[in-house]
């Protein structure tokens, strides 16, 4: 199944429904192509390379402190929720990228660098959907490494438990879709 390489600061945002939009524009070993949406429901798959406080809004940074406190045991990582997308836009326009600054924990600093590196690109606006699952604990394996975006890993997704229950995410959703369009 496939899995989306991401901070473990930000996964633990989505578990919570402090985040619900994930703004991407690749790997530095997609320079190329960009960011590409290769599945419409993944794995969560933490990373702790790249992450910063300079990089998350101020009254989130606890957070970052909190996954750095409860590492995966070493050679392992944990999965612990999967994600749908219930919508996607590329968006060019800083302010829109500002009025989605409500979805999402990343500072502005950190917004405005990606949005800067390769400017021609547009970056891709996730609008997903997050289930919590039971942990299960994998082995890293050689192919996981790298600044890419998406890697397979041999597990199949169990039924999961929303974050948000449907009301909520309708809602989000909606206003997602009115900033967006």
């Amino acid at each position: 199944m496939k899995s989306l390489k991401e901070w473990a600061t930000i996964i633990s945002a989505l578990e919570t429904g402090d985040q619900t939009v994930l703004l991407r524009k690749g790997g530095i070993l997609e320079t190329a192509s960009g960011f590409k949406l290769e599945s419409k429901k993944f794995f969560l798959f933490p990373t702790a390379e790249h992450q910063g406080h300079a990089n998350i809004k101020e009254q989130f940074q606890s957070r970052l402190e909190q996954v750095r406190s409860s590492p995966p045991r070493e050679g392992h990582n944990r999965i612990t929720s999967y994600a749908e997308v219930l919508a996607e836009s590329d968006i060019s326009s800083e302010e829109v990228l500002e009025r989605l600054s409500k979805f999402h924990i990343w500072s502005k600093t950190y917004i405005d660098e990606r949005r800067r590196w390769k400017e021609e690109k547009p970056i891709k606006a996730l609008f997903l959907r997050v289930f919590k699952i039971p942990e299960r604990i994998i082995p890293l394996k050689p192919e996981y490494q790298g600044c890419k975006s998406w890697i397979d890993i041999n597990e199949e997704i169990l039924v999961g438990e929303p974050v948000l229950n449907d009301d909520e995410t309708e809602s989000r959703l909606r206003e997602f879709r009115e900033i967006t369009s």
